[in-house]
């Protein structure tokens, strides 16, 4: 039994690894960077970041990480597991960090400041996502064409473009997308759905864009300037076409 909490543990082990928990001492200490750690099991996990070892592997895509647990938490993408859930709306996730982290939405939360501009977030990394735009930094760089991204997300999404790899595919066409947003655009041609409603005339169209062209017939609005002439076009994609136009008249 713990002297401090009172709990009680089958092996004398199990209670040595627990009381250690109680304790501010930390003997274990990283050899690279100093950080020390209460337990050994935890040092040796927290060296796997210096030397890049993922000695776990997922048996169904043999994706691999650092830790067993990790690979529990991602097994669940293939099992579709969300044993956590939100009390509010009853959303579930895999993960119960994740349902902290969503319960922000309902509470209006936002914890972590940006200390240049005082801008706040729910989340730590999208701080420093943010700063980002201060700092004028962009550490994501396309090796194909040397662009350059705030977000690694953003650089692979852009890298779809040197490829011919379109892994987004429509169920019930069977049309292929380099990037999600294309295929939920897409799936909104399938559906009777017409969300986005003219405030003029109240004609109602499935896709925002659609709605803004639209809306330049009541305005007359021509924003669209051709460099050449200056003739004014209501449609981008118009513009285009008379552009052309200039080309092979002055190829």
């Amino acid at each position: 039994m713990c002297d401090v909490c009172n709990k009680s543990f089958h092996y004398k082990c199990t209670l040595k690894l627990h009381v250690s928990l109680h304790s501010e001492e930390r003997p274990y200490v990283c050899d690279v960077c100093d950080k020390s750690f209460r337990l050994l099991i935890s040092l040796k996990e927290h060296q796997r970041i210096h030397s890049g070892e993922r000695p776990c592997s997922c048996d169904v895509c043999g994706k691999s990480f650092k830790k067993r647990g990790f690979v529990k938490v991602h097994q669940r993408i293939h099992t579709g597991e969300r044993p956590y859930s939100c009390g509010i709306c009853n959303k579930s996730f895999t993960r119960q960090y994740y349902v902290k982290l969503h319960q922000r939405i309902h509470t209006g939360e936002r914890p972590y400041s940006c200390g240049i501009c005082n801008k706040s977030f729910t989340r730590q990394d999208h701080v420093k996502v943010h700063q980002l735009i201060h700092t004028g930094d962009l550490p994501y760089d396309c090796l194909e064409c040397n662009k350059s991204f705030r977000q690694s997300g953003n650089l692979k999404l852009h890298q779809l473009m040197h490829t011919e790899k379109r892994p987004y595919s429509c169920d019930v066409c069977g049309k292929l997308f380099k990037q999600q947003p294309y295929l939920k655009s897409h799936l909104l041609i399938h559906s009777e759905e017409r969300r986005y409603t003219c405030g003029v005339c109240h004609i109602s169209f499935r896709q925002l864009p659609a709605l803004k062209a639209h809306q330049r017939t009541h305005t007359e609005g021509r924003t669209y300037t051709c460099d050449v002439c200056n003739k004014l076009f209501s449609h981008k994609s118009v513009l285009k076409g008379h552009v052309l136009l200039h080309r092979k008249q002055h190829p």
